[in-house]
């Protein structure tokens, strides 16, 4: 049976042509007129899709096919879709960047993949009917997706414009939407890892409204939502029960605040469907731990509050012994740095939990940039050995010693990792790894984070 869903992919010519803020304007429009919104983020990335849940009021969740697989993207698509709600697919760098030659998992081949038009945004600084070309390409290169519509962004005065809007429509067949003027104050800051968080800006909501307006002012909305509807019935699919546990059978503490802030909703949800009750921790503010059987520290930004996540001795020492009396904890990148002896950053050394021996430093660039392969060197709680890992990493740091009595889960087939051949620290029931990873695409990695909770509950009880 087919079904419609009315869906949409927003993507750019490059990286940093605007596409986010153009997804944002358009998301407001929509649910300022009443329309439900479910938004999707093409690729690892934890930042828009923070942005996207604060227009829509929904998760967003993410559409990876290096990560996930193609079916799992198609899956996850349908089941978090529905006919009376608009859905919209942000995609990530150029329209065919990706690293696989065919494209398969570019956004192109994601906007393939789900059959969506795409509304493509051309940064129009430094040309005029030179847009036209780009745009051709766009729509000649393989995986050959159905571009509907184009917005000029950033554009300079009106016979730019003129000039690019009579180029693309008679030169690529394509009608063009919008041309949003060039606009200093509409704009999301940047650092080293793309835009900043929703929790760090402060007037985020602000952003999204004069987003919502510019793209009202300058766009054809009418249009671009007949462009949702273009998109063909899908066929439906069983959906996957998910069969969450009836009863809680361990507590897990999540470290969530504007220093660790990466998670995947599906990690959580993983972790829920096993039977963890989660708890949530702010490592800025709570000097001690709540009552858990394990630990979760995802990544963020630890680096920009090393003053407090230092200063807070409390919380540091209780996490500390909480590893040393056999408590799982599971940590990604940010949650890698809070475990390590110290950090170096900006002149400064920073104690921290003094769990791994190593001291970590920063970099001007990145150490560890992009998709990961990793495959397992040993059996553990957490990975079988010769398991093959699929993740991603961005980081600026690396540890600043050898840290020789370190143990390592995962060899390193593609990526930096920790060591440039080595990623996973291993002690005890302790992981720690520069790698995140999703766990769509890693099916058992919730089933034996509970299981391990659940253990260390059960030695507690018996304990005392």
């Amino acid at each position: 049976m087919k079904i419609p869903i009315p869906r949409l992919m927003i993507s750019a010519s490059q990286k940093s042509s605007g596409k986010t803020l153009v997804s944002l304007g358009i998301m407001h429009s929509l649910v300022h007129e009443g329309i439900g919104v479910n938004s999707f983020k093409k690729g690892p990335d934890y930042i828009d899709p923070m942005w996207h849940k604060l227009v829509t009021g929904r998760e967003c969740r993410n559409l990876d096919p290096f990560l996930m697989g193609p079916e799992a993207c198609l899956d996850s698509f349908l089941g978090n879709s529905d006919e009376n709600s608009f859905s919209l697919i942000e995609g990530n760098h150029g329209f065919h960047d990706g690293m696989d030659i065919d494209g398969s998992d570019s956004s192109a081949g994601l906007a393939r993949l789900l059959q969506a038009p795409v509304l493509l945004v051309v940064d129009s600084r430094k040309m005029n009917r030179g847009a036209a070309a780009i745009v051709k390409g766009m729509q000649s290169m393989p995986p050959e997706a159905d571009i509907a519509g184009v917005i000029l962004n950033q554009v300079q005065g009106p016979r730019q414009e003129e000039k690019q809007r009579k180029a693309v429509e008679q030169l690529c067949h394509v009608p063009v939407l919008g041309a949003i003027p060039k606009d200093e104050e509409l704009v999301i800051t940047e650092r080293q890892l793309g835009l900043t968080t929703v929790g760090e800006t402060a007037d985020a909501e602000t952003v999204i409204r004069k987003a919502g307006q510019k793209v009202a002012e300058c766009c054809d909305l009418h249009a671009i939502r007949s462009l949702f509807r273009r998109a063909p019935s899908m066929e439906s699919r069983e959906k996957r029960e998910k069969k969450r546990a009836t009863a809680v059978q361990a507590t897990i503490g999540v470290f969530r605040d504007p220093s660790f802030c990466f998670y995947y909703p599906e990690n959580l949800e993983a972790l829920q469907d096993n039977g963890a009750g989660l708890v949530f921790v702010n490592a800025l503010k709570d000097v001690g731990l709540p009552v858990v059987d394990g630990l979760y520290l995802g990544g963020g930004f630890p680096e920009s509050f090393f003053e407090e996540l230092s200063g807070n001795k409390g919380l540091l020492k209780e996490v500390k012994d909480a590893v040393l009396s056999g408590m799982p904890l599971y940590a990604e990148c940010g949650g890698l740095i809070y475990l390590c002896k110290s950090a170096r950053y900006e002149g400064k050394i920073y104690p921290l939990a003094d769990i791994l021996p190593l001291e970590i430093g920063f970099q001007r660039k990145p150490v560890g940039h992009g998709y990961l392969d990793l495959r397992s060197r040993c059996d553990s709680p957490w990975f079988a050995k010769d398991e093959k890992v699929r993740a991603h990493e961005f980081h600026y740091s690396k540890p600043r010693n050898s840290g020789e009595q370190v143990a390592y889960q995962f060899d390193l087939v593609r990526g930096f990792g920790v060591t440039g051949q080595r990623d996973g620290v291993l002690s005890g029931n302790l992981f720690a790894s520069f790698a995140h990873l999703h766990a769509i695409g890693n099916p058992n990695w919730g089933k034996r984070f509970v299981a391990l909770a659940s253990e260390y509950h059960a030695k507690k009880s018996i304990t005392g």
